[in-house]
């Protein structure tokens, strides 16, 4: 169900969103619903951790040098 909503912003923000907007072949209101869209869904995905994702938290220690790891795996390959 579509739903009208009001908006006050810069003209010149405006203006720049209708001519993406043309660019890309969508409404104004389509390219907005879609941005909020995806705003919304990426904050739903942060909170929701798979049990795969779960399982493995804490594996790795906090102090883990992945850098100094790689260099040393580096140094060994090529010496």
């Amino acid at each position: 169900m579509n739903t009208k909503l009001t908006l006050n912003l810069d003209k010149e923000i405006i203006d720049e969103a209708k001519t993406y907007a043309k660019s890309q072949r969508v409404s104004l209101s389509k390219l907005i619903e879609n941005y909020l869209n995806a705003l919304t869904r990426q904050t739903k995905k942060k909170s929701s951790v798979t049990p795969l994702v779960e399982s493995l938290t804490g594996i790795i220690p906090s102090d883990y040098d992945e850098k100094k790891d790689y260099r040393e795996y580096i140094d060994k390959k090529y010496s």
